[in-house]
């Protein structure tokens, strides 16, 4: 069974977010890491790129798949996590310590679309 945070707010793409004021910190979720098998890759925007709710930001790749990653929210990269550039299996390990990126968001408002644990939960069981 995959670890849900109550928390964090998700997208039906397997994104998790977690908001602190106007920045949000993007991951994958625990599903996804599962699903992918061993992450052995991560694409991830530079810092100072936009990204854009519903579109892609990067990817993930395993040994098994890559994967498009899709951004849950819009604004600007703050920030990227540095060490999955080295060592992309930290996301196996932890997909909700082991973030991919950190946005300003210019419109928090789009985080009511995303999904709450329970809705999320309800999507990994299908």
């Amino acid at each position: 069974m995959s670890k849900i945070l109550d928390n964090l707010r998700y997208a039906d793409s397997h994104e998790w977010v977690k908001v602190d004021g106007d920045i949000a910190t993007v991951g994958i979720t625990d599903y996804a890491q599962h699903a992918l098998g061993n992450i052995v890759y991560v694409d991830m925007p530079e810092v100072g790129d936009e990204v854009t709710q519903g579109e892609d930001f990067g990817a993930v790749e395993s040994v098994k798949a890559a994967s498009d990653l899709i951004s849950p929210i819009s604004g600007e990269v703050i920030e990227i996590n540095e060490a999955l550039e080295d060592e992309p299996e930290l996301v196996n390990q932890d997909a909700f310590e082991n973030w991919i990126m950190k946005v300003r968001m210019t419109d928090p408002s789009e985080v009511e679309k995303l999904l709450d644990a329970a809705a999320y939960g309800k999507i990994c069981e299908e």
